[in-house]
């Protein structure tokens, strides 16, 4: 199977064994260090969207002009972060500060050398770690070091219509059994049970699958590293999300927009989809608008008539568990340390509640507040404009029961292979989805759960093998 692995692959595979190589030689000739006394760093940002851009620089102008510290913002795309990283390791020129990347991306810096870990623990002792999610701190270290600063977080959660389960007398859908009993009690020729990816070319499909699967013990490898999507977990999860797909839902392959788009028009009782749902579902962004029988009146009725379940429990499951994301900023192996730590800390602090409103759905504080103050960031979260072509605090349309379950939540979130050390193959499995298309075979009838999971284990053996 090597012999028919994708060009990028092996061309990936043969970047990040140079990236290792180049690491040594730019710190054995001493040409990434920066002078000592130097008050100018670099800090990349993989986030690039334009606005986001402008609102980063405006933090930035205000640390500078707290601190005197000059800061040039680079923006990579996230598509080109492996690409942007090898060339400026091989040059020496790597950034002081990386940002707005996730665990995948950190693991990478990490595997490679690439991080001032002691500049990093430096920075959370400074800011103090009981202020911080431990969970998200969790997920960022490998072993005793901690590789990068939580930054904020978002997940996927099972969203619900919550006047319809109040109705028909069901409780909230937090397990397997639950969410089968509300998709047949609620599905109807108008109306879906649930609605969810299965979209085979889909990263979201993955990412769907990955949130109904870890609560129920589903890991895609062991704590050996070893592939283990066809365990028997694993295997039950994709049962249960093919019987929720072939008899609640709705016709046809569905992705990221269609999902949204279904539930959207009053049409579903249920759907999995990210934070970043929550001010379109308010009837805040002109792309994205709630089209319901309903929602003619009151642009907000989904969001005020919605309940979610951040971590769902399967039969196998030991715990609740959800999936979702942390991005996190970190300071390079030849950074000019300093003014680099400084700027994290404002970052994380004095700039810390600007930095969240840039996107409140979609960027849920982990660090919580203060040691005097304990709860002053996740406080002020819920008062943040949220929006595209209007804004408002997102306390206007959701409860405090929903707030606080987004805030919470991250203490339930699980990625598949970062806990093992597999942070490479999870971010190589979702360029080539051999899950989404065990998802997919299963939902169409065409493969039985068992077939798919084992095809899918398969082909991750093959992408794991590429990675040595």
């Amino acid at each position: 199977m090597k012999n028919s692995t994708p060009k990028w692959r092996a061309v990936a595979s043969a970047a990040m064994a140079a990236l290792a190589v180049s690491t040594l030689a730019a710190c054995d000739s001493g040409g990434g260090e920066a002078d000592s006394e130097s008050q100018s760093i670099v800090v990349q940002t993989t986030d690039t969207i334009p606005d986001r851009v402008a609102a980063t620089q405006g933090i930035i102008d205000k640390f500078t002009a707290e601190t005197g510290i000059e800061v040039e913002l680079v923006g990579v795309a996230e598509d080109q972060f492996n690409q942007v990283l090898t060339s400026g390791a091989a040059a020496g020129e790597l950034p002081d500060v990386i940002g707005s990347i996730g665990l995948t991306q950190v693991r990478t810096l990490g595997a490679n050398d690439l991080i001032n870990t002691e500049a990093v623990q430096e920075v959370l002792e400074s800011l103090g770690e009981e202020t911080f999610s431990g969970r998200a701190l969790e997920l960022n270290r490998d072993g005793d070091e901690l590789l990068a600063i939580p930054g904020e977080s978002w997940a996927q959660l099972l969203y619900y219509r919550a006047d319809l389960f109040e109705q028909a007398g069901l409780e909230a859908p937090e397990t397997y059994e639950d969410i089968l009993a509300a998709a047949e009690a609620l599905h109807s020729p108008e109306m879906a049970g649930f609605v969810g990816a299965t979209s085979p070319g889909d990263a979201f499909t993955q990412q769907t699958i990955e949130h109904v699967a870890l609560g129920n013990g589903c890991e895609m490898v062991d704590d050996a590293g070893e592939i283990s999507f066809e365990s028997p977990e694993c295997v039950e999860a994709l049962k249960f999300y093919g019987d929720l797909i072939q008899n609640y839902s709705v016709p046809g392959a569905q992705d990221v927009e269609t999902v949204r788009a279904n539930y959207f028009a009053g049409e579903a009782a249920m759907f999995i989809w990210s934070t970043f749902v929550l001010d379109e579902m308010a009837g805040l962004r002109d792309d994205a608008v709630p089209t319901c029988p309903e929602c003619a009146e009151n642009p907000a009725f989904l969001a005020e008539n919605t309940g979610v379940v951040p971590a769902i429990t399967g039969p196998s499951g030991n715990e609740p568990a959800q999936f979702g994301q942390i991005t996190n900023w970190t300071i390079t192996a030849n950074a000019n340390a300093e003014p680099a730590k400084q700027f994290i800390e404002y970052m994380m602090s004095d700039g810390y509640v600007d930095w969240l409103s840039i996107a409140p759905e979609g960027k849920v504080p982990v660090r919580f507040g203060t040691a005097e103050n304990p709860t002053e960031y996740s406080d002020a979260w819920q008062t943040l404009p949220a929006g595209v072509d209007r804004k408002e605090p997102l306390e206007n349309f959701y409860s405090e029961e929903v707030l606080s379950a987004l805030q919470t939540g991250v203490e339930d979130l699980r990625l598949w292979g970062i806990p093992q050390g597999q942070g490479d193959l999870a971010g190589a499995a979702l360029g080539e989805l051999p899950i989404a298309k065990a998802v997919a075979d299963v939902a169409n009838g065409g493969v039985d759960p068992e077939t798919a999971a084992q095809q899918a284990a398969e082909t991750l053996r093959s992408i794991q093998d590429s990675l040595e």
